[in-house]
């Protein structure tokens, strides 16, 4: 599949994308795994044997993780800190290669607000302050990649999927500035926030294009974004 008429195409149909166009990786394999609701783009020519994923932010679709599973019979490392999330994991009949950590993703180790979804029935919780979310906050354990990554002795990550309600600018920055070593990054961006916008997220596609992570994919809401490592020519 080739991205580059793809981009074109979206980067047209919103105009308050005005940068100049990413350089963009060509892809091998570019395909779909898990649900039209929670799947993901992936190339999966990177795909090592036994890749180290990790999932940050879980929900309660699950289908690119364990769809991962049952193609690659890797592992899953899935990270989310709220209750909600932790009691449908239990609730759930789950492989024991997905394992779960009950903690959230930062750029700092230790402890932080979760505000709560504005309705009871929804499931996502952010640390971002944003009139989407509730002024009610529950407090949960945070860890920096760097420090999952030392606790679970991975030295790279080879699929990094994102979405963590406006974290993931904080959470990328971080990764950078440790060197951390990945493979694809596969992330939500919620610049749609009232505490976020769209400049924030041109700013962390361009410090990832500067890191060697080059944009494949772009869903059509221009909010779901793949990125690869560039290979050596």
């Amino acid at each position: 599949m080739n991205a580059y008429p793809q981009l074109r195409k979206y980067l047209r149909s919103y105009p308050q994308w005005h940068f100049s166009p990413p350089r963009v990786q060509a892809v091998r394999k570019l395909r779909r795994i898990g649900s039209d609701y929670g799947g993901y783009f992936v190339d999966s020519s990177l795909i090592p044997p036994d890749p180290v994923v990790y999932s940050l932010g879980v929900g309660e679709d699950i289908s690119f993780d364990l769809s991962l599973i049952e193609q690659y019979g890797c592992t899953v490392y899935a990270f989310d800190p709220t209750p909600k999330v932790k009691n449908w994991i239990e609730s759930q009949r789950l492989p024991a290669h997905f394992c779960f950590q009950e903690i959230g993703m930062a750029d700092f180790d230790g402890e932080t607000d979760f505000y709560l979804p504005p309705k009871p029935d929804f499931i996502s919780h952010s640390m971002m302050r944003a009139r989407q979310y509730s002024q009610d906050s529950i407090r949960v354990p945070v860890t920096k990649l760097s420090t999952a990554m030392g606790r679970l002795r991975h030295s790279r990550i080879d699929i990094l999927k994102m979405d963590i309600e406006g974290a993931e600018y904080a959470v990328v920055n971080d990764l950078i500035k440790d060197h951390i070593e990945v493979g694809q990054i596969l992330v939500e961006f919620h610049h749609r926030l009232s505490s976020v916008g769209i400049a924030k997220t041109r700013a962390v596609l361009s410090a990832l294009d500067d890191y060697g992570l080059k944009i494949c994919y772009i869903c059509p809401r221009m909010e779901v974004f793949t990125l690869i490592a560039q290979r050596e020519a």
